[in-house]
């Protein structure tokens, strides 16, 4: 299936500055990639021109195989976004706003009523459209919002910071409807907090100064060379050192060993047969979990900041 979003080698000036340095993304329907990096690192900059919001000085960008550059009007159609602070008229219902926003994406009238319904049932808004929206909570207009950016049933949805400034239960309930729309959409989601990162995304990639620097599945954030193992009766290290697939082993605590080698999890049903029979009362085994946090302030603080070597 090809990409919902084929953007290459990306370049973007402001005057002298180079912001964009040859970055490519790609989205596929049913992935929700999460977008990172710090301040001034270029997200903003890259979210605007695969929204057709600025144009690349260099580099190509098809939405379901459609020229942004060439066929902007079609292309923009198949895209939803929410920017970083949702573009909401506070003096307008919520039914009011999303009848406006389905005629701005030239949604037919006599769909205008079904979608927006649908739109409201999938963002939990469905009791409140006769309410203002500048009375509504932070929650509720970003939900808004989301309404706004699915309301014409893109294939891509691009959400720039959709938890910034909700509490834990808004945020939790926030996450919930991006899980939900990834489902059946391709979702871009661009944040600062990590865990909603680790908790919704199916992709990383992390972008610092113009340059993409990190692009993996979350899944691969797992080691498969290092495996945490936890005796209750911890033998020599030098029986520790012979088991399958181990090339070195480093004593944590008492009991505690950070096993290490080429493909170890391919090992790991093999050492803890080994240890039950060994009677060295086996606690735990497990692949080790990479940090999402360790690895962007690696990437982003690191001497190594233009490759993906410093993962």
């Amino acid at each position: 299936m090809s990409p919902l979003i084929q953007a290459q080698n990306l370049h973007r000036y402001y005057a002298d500055t180079h912001a964009v340095k040859n970055i490519s993304i790609e989205l596929h329907q049913g992935e929700i990639l999460g977008l990172l990096g710090p301040n001034g690192a270029g997200k903003s900059s890259c979210l605007q021109m695969l929204c057709g919001v600025l144009a690349p000085a260099a580099g190509q960008i098809l939405i379901n195989g459609l020229d942004l550059l060439d066929q902007p009007n079609q292309a923009k159609q198949l895209i939803g976004y929410l920017p970083d602070r949702p573009p909401l008229y506070p003096e307008l219902t919520i039914n009011e706003y999303l009848n406006y926003a389905a005629a701005l994406r030239r949604v037919k009238k006599a769909q205008i009523k079904s979608l927006r319904d649908q739109a409201m049932q999938r963002c939990g808004l469905q009791d409140v459209g006769n309410r203002l929206i500048g009375n509504l909570s932070k929650g509720y207009q970003q939900r808004v919002g989301i309404a706004q950016a699915i309301i014409h049933q893109p294939d891509v949805i691009i959400l720039d910071e959709p938890t910034v400034g909700l509490d834990p239960i808004q945020m939790h309930e926030i996450r919930k409807l991006i899980l939900e729309l990834g489902q059946q959409h391709g979702v871009i989601l661009s944040t600062h907090i990590l865990p909603e990162v680790q908790a919704v995304c199916n992709r990383v990639q992390m972008i610092h100064q113009g340059h993409s620097v990190f692009n993996k599945n979350i899944d691969e954030l797992t080691q498969n060379n290092q495996l945490n193992l936890h005796l209750q009766q911890p033998p020599a290290i030098d029986e520790i050192l012979k088991l399958p697939g181990v090339q070195n082993a480093e004593v944590l605590s008492a009991g505690q060993y950070l096993l290490k080698g080429e493909e170890l999890h391919l090992s790991q049903t093999d050492i803890s047969r080994h240890c039950v029979e060994q009677n060295w009362g086996l606690l735990e085994i497990s692949l080790k979990q990479n940090s999402l946090e360790q690895i962007f302030l690696n990437l982003t603080s690191g001497e190594d900041k233009h490759g993906e070597a410093a993962a």
